[in-house]
């Protein structure tokens, strides 16, 4: 057994607090947030000549007033010192009821310290009368129970890499908590427009992002935010007047020249001659590592035209794609035809990326090269600059919308139109 401790004539077990990580002296300190005022209210003085005696505690600068039920005259009554002066045994009886009123608030107070929760006024007084606080909700808190629901929905309505995406924002909003407040949660209804400003400008000076990160991080932690105010958590969405700053997308790609020197390069390395291949093969698919890993035989049908056609559908979108096999994407798919049930062979994406950087050096491309360029390489070298239009590349690409492919390669169109121009007024002189 633990010795007991006493705090104002309230006893507590160390063990107890102990457990919940608070020392005797920092319940002591955190005790001077508290203050316990008795006071007469004069306007309610009956025929008698008593007034009733109020009770005023204050937290964080917040009050919360009720009567003690106890009367007296106020001339028996000593405001600076808080008690009845009188030697009466009525007044003595008087002194010991708010003597006991104010222990019961204070254990009333540190009962509360001691969970380890946020609160009001409001919820000391309602631990002191008895009444249940209705238990708020925490951010973090709210966060993790909407992880947990999305896990279970993984390969039924989402992917493992979405779930993660979401289970990032949720790391980051955490220590972003702790840095700003020192705190492991804070109450949704202390949500206000500000925290995602300064989320923000942490995302940017401390974790060193690029807006396009953090707007993704803001948007994923938004989610569960719309979900709460929905469910009735909230009253509103705190975010609401939140406008993402904007950010240049500039897409990366090979030109039509450094297609052309990495498809003539020969490796002497087979690991190298495979990623260069799957590389190229993209190139001409525009498939995402996903797909292009999970392609199998059977997705390689043949189509209306006669031609050959894959056919399958994308994981990020649920969206079904349909790309057609340009020759040189179909001699590729040719060299690997032996290697099962899958049209090409296998290779993790970090292997690739890492293989791809190797490959830019040797063949002299001042680029970094990831297998993702693959694809914008065959919306931008491959479509646009032979003049398929935006809505067929869109198509191709298996985007959700126009306004995605818009938005990631209408600078490549207006390049493309420069570059005519340029040709054009070189003609006219």
């Amino acid at each position: 057994m633990g010795i007991p401790l006493e705090i104002s004539g309230i006893p507590f077990n160390n063990h107890e607090l102990y457990a919940n990580c608070l020392t005797l002296n920092q319940l002591v300190m955190k005790q001077k947030n508290l203050i316990i005022l008795f006071y007469l209210n004069r306007a309610k003085m009956n025929q008698k000549g008593v007034c009733p005696i109020y009770c005023r505690i204050t937290y964080l600068k917040r009050r919360k007033q009720f009567s003690t039920g106890e009367f007296i005259n106020p001339n028996d009554w000593n405001s600076k010192q808080q008690k009845a002066t009188s030697i009466t045994i009525q007044s003595q009886q008087i002194n010991l009821q708010l003597d006991i009123l104010t222990t019961n608030i204070k254990k009333a107070y540190l009962k509360i310290q001691v969970d380890g929760t946020e609160f009001s006024v409001e919820d000391i007084f309602n631990n002191y009368i008895g009444k249940a606080i209705e238990k708020e909700v925490m951010v973090l808190e709210y966060f993790v129970e909407f992880l947990s629901k999305k896990k279970k929905l993984i390969g039924i309505d989402i992917q493992l890499v979405t779930w993660r995406k979401y289970n990032y924002s949720y790391i980051q909003v955490k220590d972003f908590i702790n840095w700003k407040y020192g705190k492991n949660d804070i109450l949704f209804k202390k949500l206000k427009l500000q925290f995602l400003h300064d989320f923000e400008y942490y995302l940017k000076v401390e974790r060193n992002q690029k807006q396009i990160t953090i707007n993704k991080t803001i948007q994923r932690f938004r989610k569960p935010v719309k979900i709460a105010v929905a469910e009735g958590y909230i009253e509103k969405d705190p975010f609401a007047l939140y406008k993402p700053r904007k950010f240049k997308k500039e897409v990366v790609f090979l030109s039509v020249e450094e297609l052309e020197t990495l498809e003539m390069h020969h490796f002497l390395q087979p690991r190298l001659t495979l990623v260069k291949d799957l590389f190229i093969f993209c190139c001409y698919t525009g498939l995402a590592y996903l797909e292009m890993s999970n392609l199998k035989k059977e997705h390689i049908v043949k189509g209306f035209d006669g031609n050959g056609w894959i056919q399958m559908k994308r994981k990020k979108t649920d969206k079904q794609v349909s790309v057609p096999l340009l020759p040189k994407a179909k001699l590729i798919l040719e060299k690997y035809q032996d290697v099962g049930e899958y049209a090409l062979p296998r290779f993790s994406n970090q292997k690739i990326n890492s293989y791809l950087k190797e490959i830019a050096g040797i063949v002299g491309i001042n680029k970094r090269i990831s297998h993702h360029m693959a694809r914008k390489t065959f919306a931008s070298t491959v479509l646009l600059y032979n003049d398929v239009p935006m809505e067929i590349v869109s198509e191709l690409l298996g985007h959700s919308s126009m306004k995605i492919t818009q938005e990631y390669y209408g600078k490549v169109v207006q390049k493309r139109v420069s570059k005519e121009m340029n040709r054009l007024i070189k003609r006219i002189q």
